[in-house]
């Protein structure tokens, strides 16, 4: 898929450098389901989600370098047609509207070619950037969670619980929305 400045392709293994330049920083996934990644785990990350439908690598148009990765699984029941959006991008390209582009690829991919019917996306509702990004695409809370999930655990042991927003966009919206 492309746009008008970016490649989304599948991941290849050798995807794995670019990949842990920015998935082995702690600001970049501290609010992901998963700690920084190392060197080997960024290999054998990359090599799996070369395997997957599920990641999608954002890239420069015209350049090799992926600069961030989209997450879009379809969800269960199939007979739904619903699918999950996530992101996670590298630093070094925030606020150029990448995210915002490649997000925008993606739900038109899947209102349009997978025929999905609803989307969904979820963030902490300390990441400001990402529900911002999310309310950019016209998406629409629908909830807000109460310390409904946990990733991490605190020097004793106990889980550190976090909040949930959760968006959609259904696909009579995103028809009007992306016509605006």
């Amino acid at each position: 898929m492309e746009t008008y400045r970016l490649v989304i392709r599948r991941f290849k293994a050798d995807d794995w450098q670019d990949l842990h330049e920015y998935l082995s920083q702690e600001a970049v996934v501290r609010f992901e389901p998963y700690p920084a990644y190392n060197e080997a785990a960024c290999k054998q990350e990359a090599f799996k989600r070369s395997q997957s439908d599920s990641f999608w690598a954002v890239c420069l148009k015209g350049q090799p370098k992926l600069i961030g990765n989209l997450y879009f699984q379809r969800q269960e029941p199939p007979e739904f047609r619903t699918w999950e959006l996530g992101y996670v991008f590298n630093p070094q390209y925030y606020g150029k509207g990448y995210a915002t582009e490649s997000c925008r690829r993606i739900l038109d991919y899947g209102f349009q070619e997978l025929q999905a019917y609803r989307i969904i996306a979820m963030c902490n509702p300390e990441n400001v950037a990402s529900w911002q990004l999310l309310e950019r695409l016209g998406m629409r809370r629908e909830g807000h969670l109460r310390k409904n999930i946990f990733f991490k655990y605190d020097p004793n042991g106990q889980p550190i619980w976090n909040d949930t927003y959760e968006y959609a966009l259904l696909s009579e919206e995103w028809a009007h929305h992306s016509r605006d």
